[in-house]
């Protein structure tokens, strides 16, 4: 029997959807450029688990700027998407990363949080999306628009290890030169898996070995204030070598 055609509706929805993947990242950018002009304080984040006030556009003037002065150099911009499950651990990652204190609870992402960090040679755009079933449709938009994937998994989550794999593998195919971190996290729990099985579970030894790919044990909780805690020093500093 000859397949039967796409039905406008289901036409309309997936293009709508694509849609919607890409004005996100253009307003996650016009939220970044728009931050470097203002001065926004580091680590702010809006449209997810906590919500900062955008500028109006009518509170914006050309002028104003004009009477600046120039900035003597303008940094380089690294980008890199933080992704997996909702629940491991990316928004904790993200406000240990930015030295702010932990959220009560859970507290799922409905959108995206994001950071800015400064180093000596670049500014790092961190941008997490909420790990959600009806949000990782959107995750492939944002993929070959960065420059590293880190990549969570909550090593206690066994149940739910096979959508981590599932998911991670779709972003692999989607963006082949993409140097991507999967993160262990919460190691520290006693029904964590060990390396080895979550090596095997993830099907990393199945990745093309010419393919930047990096398995790290963590346990990022906000134990310590931004990088004092060990899980997040390690990340951090692989993050850099890559992004050099």
């Amino acid at each position: 029997m000859a397949p039967r055609p796409l039905s406008p509706l289901v036409l309309a929805l997936g293009g709508a959807a694509a849609v919607l993947g890409s004005v996100l990242f253009i307003l996650w950018k016009a939220y970044f450029r728009r931050g470097r002009e203002r001065r926004w304080d580091r680590g702010e984040a809006w449209w997810g688990a906590e919500t900062a006030r955008l500028p109006e556009w009518d509170e914006w003037d050309p002028e104003d700027e004009e009477d600046e002065e120039p900035a003597l150099e303008e940094l380089e911009q690294r980008e890199v998407l933080v992704l997996g499950l909702d629940g491991s651990g990316k928004s904790t990652f993200l406000r240990v990363l930015s030295g702010k204190p932990p959220l009560e609870g859970h507290i799922p992402t409905w959108g995206f949080n994001s950071v800015r960090l400064p180093t000596k040679d670049f500014e790092v755009d961190l941008l997490e999306i909420g790990g959600s079933q009806n949000l990782r449709f959107y995750w492939k938009e944002f993929v070959n628009e960065v420059d590293v994937l880190v990549f969570m998994v909550d090593s206690a989550d066994r149940l739910r290890l096979p959508w981590a794999r599932q998911e991670l593998h779709k972003l692999l195919d989607k963006d082949p030169d993409l140097p991507v971190v999967v993160v262990a996290n919460k190691q520290d729990l006693s029904e964590s898996m060990s390396m080895v099985e979550l090596q095997q579970e993830l099907g990393l030894r199945a990745i093309d070995s010419q393919r930047e790919v990096f398995l790290l044990a963590a346990s990022i909780a906000p134990a310590g204030p931004g990088f004092e805690n060990p899980g997040t020093v390690h990340i951090w500093r692989l993050l850099l070598e890559l992004l050099s």
